[in-house]
């Protein structure tokens, strides 16, 4: 039914451009000319025969016209289906701004010109154009930096009621393997809102899902970590469902959410602490704050320690304290499996950790006695 009134108004249209177009050929004179009318009949049936003809052309093409409408709602319709609200609501308002903006500047140069018009035309395109795509592309800094201004309060009340959350906290692949931010978060020293991006939920699962079983292990561990924070913890977590299509790498993602969120990366990756480092994101690194929470030992302090085996110089024998920092102990490959009484004579900090170098007891003071 719709494809035969579309018919119906196309052949109507014929008519209307024939009866416009003869009107336009008689007022020529060059046509006059050519082919005079002596009478009003003639203009008359000029009028119905072009009139006719041009509304027998579009109702014979009319087909291929409706054909092709109907091809690019459809096209349009699929496309606006995958196309998320926010893109097509942020594209439409930058096409706009960037078609008035243009307008603007190009009629300042009143040139009543043809070509200056086409010239004119295709700049308001090309800028409209433009300012959509970049509208799409900066939706997530754009949102941020509106959402970031501070309304006025209506009173000081309100302002003293309202909660702070803290600087969000975006996890990425490798910490939350890694398994340890369960344990930091369960002692609270991570305050604010913990975002985990969508792309970083399907590296797990890819990494789940591989066919090397100790890939499956740490993909399906650093699932369960997450499971166990949402589940077992008091903080709030966030999916965050947005992706940034242009860019492939995750690291890189992350710190452009980072910079969009005004949050900060949580990570144990030293690649991307020192990337973050380079752009200016604020980046948190586990394994550096493991090393900042180890105890201080000064040489001079004694300690109670177990020998478990011997180490790489002759005589030498290693102990670990409980938080993995290795101790060295001269003279103590012959008490491997003993409690020893030891004083540190040095530390060392190297890029692995912390390294304690010790003596026995009884040994250190006696040559020290002697000295």
């Amino acid at each position: 039914m719709i494809k035969k009134l579309l018919r119906g108004i196309f052949t109507a249209i014929g008519i209307i451009l024939g009866y416009i177009l003869a009107g336009t050929i008689l007022s020529l004179e060059y046509f006059s000319k050519l082919v005079p009318f002596h009478g009003t009949i003639q203009m008359v049936l000029f009028y119905i025969l072009c009139s006719l003809l041009f509304g027998f052309i579009l109702f014979l093409i009319s087909p291929w016209i409706i054909k092709g409408i109907f091809y690019f709602i459809d096209y349009s319709e699929k496309s606006m289906q995958k196309t998320p609200i926010s893109e097509i609501i942020f594209g439409t308002a930058g096409a706009v701004v960037g078609l008035i903006v243009s307008y603007l500047f190009v009629s300042i140069f009143n040139i009543e010109n043809v070509l200056w018009k086409v010239i004119a035309l295709m700049i308001c395109v090309i800028v409209s154009v433009i300012t959509g795509d970049l509208t799409i592309k900066k939706r997530e800094e754009i949102m941020a930096f509106f959402g970031n201004i501070k309304k006025p309060s209506i009173n000081k009340e309100k302002k003293a009621k309202a909660a702070y959350k803290g600087t969000p906290k975006i996890l990425d692949t490798s910490v939350i393997i890694d398994g340890r931010i369960f344990d930091i978060c369960k002692t609270g020293f991570i305050e604010g809102t913990l975002v985990i991006p969508n792309y970083v939920l399907d590296e797990l699962r890819h990494i789940a899902d591989s066919a090397d079983g100790l890939k499956r292990n740490r993909g399906r561990r650093g699932l369960d970590v997450l499971n166990k924070i949402q589940k077992e913890l008091d903080i709030e977590v966030e999916i965050y469902e947005k992706d940034f299509p242009e860019i492939l790498e995750v690291d890189v993602k992350l710190l452009k959410l980072a910079k969009v969120l005004n949050g900060k990366v949580i990570t144990n990756d030293y690649n991307l602490n020192k990337v973050a480092e380079v752009q200016g994101v604020p980046v948190l690194n586990i394994n550096e704050m493991a090393n900042a929470v180890k105890p201080v030992v000064l040489p001079g302090e004694e300690m109670k320690i177990a020998i478990v085996k011997d180490g790489k110089e002759s005589n030498q024998g290693l102990a670990y304290l409980d938080d993995g920092t290795m101790i060295v102990v001269e003279g103590g490959r012959k008490h491997i499996g003993e409690n020893l009484d030891v004083v540190v004579t040095s530390v060392l900090q190297t890029a692995a950790g912390r390294m304690i170098f010790a003596r026995q007891k009884d040994e250190f003071y006696r040559e020290n006695s002697n000295g």
